[in-house]
């Protein structure tokens, strides 16, 4: 937001601060910038054919245990038959009330929860959504060894 013009933020519902969080207020102030704060159950439409559900965090469901992770923002966006879901930093814990609410997390694409954190992508979880596709975001040569070699042998066994 300091790089480059942003005019739509879509967050997840907070139900802690942290500092980032608050520097992001700060910006969002500054520039005027207009903030939809979304949670589990709402459909972002964005045009024909293409749109947002939004299936965590809940205020229903709230999870105290490393709060900021495990109540990030999951949604899954559909194109026609391409769907992809976005998982956010969220770990098993979070995954394993996902899988209590949704009978339906079937995806394309799966973005890997948490960059491939050991703590995250339950064998449950992968195989509900069973993804064709899966993305990791992380920097070569992190110093967390993200991702974690034990989850990419169940990405490799949902594929199997």
């Amino acid at each position: 937001m300091q790089e480059i013009k942003v005019k739509n933020i879509i967050i997840g519902k907070q139900f802690k601060s942290s500092a980032n969080y608050q520097e992001f207020v700060k910006i969002v102030k500054e520039q005027n910038i207009k903030v939809s704060v979304v949670e589990a159950g709402q459909r972002i439409n964005i045009e024909k054919d293409l749109y947002f559900d939004i299936l965590w965090p809940s205020s229903n469901e709230i999870i105290s245990e490393n709060s900021i992770n495990n109540n990030s923002l999951v949604c899954k966006m559909v194109y026609k038959d391409i769907s992809t879901l976005f998982t956010g930093d969220i770990e098993e814990i979070a995954e394993k009330a996902i899988l209590e609410k949704y009978k339906n997390l079937k995806s394309t694409i799966l973005k890997v929860a948490h960059h491939g954190s050991k703590s995250s992508s339950i064998k449950e979880f992968l195989n509900a959504v069973k993804p064709k596709v899966a993305l990791i975001g992380v920097g070569k040569n992190n110093k967390f060894g993200h991702p974690n070699l034990n989850v990419l042998k169940r990405l490799e066994r949902v594929w199997k």
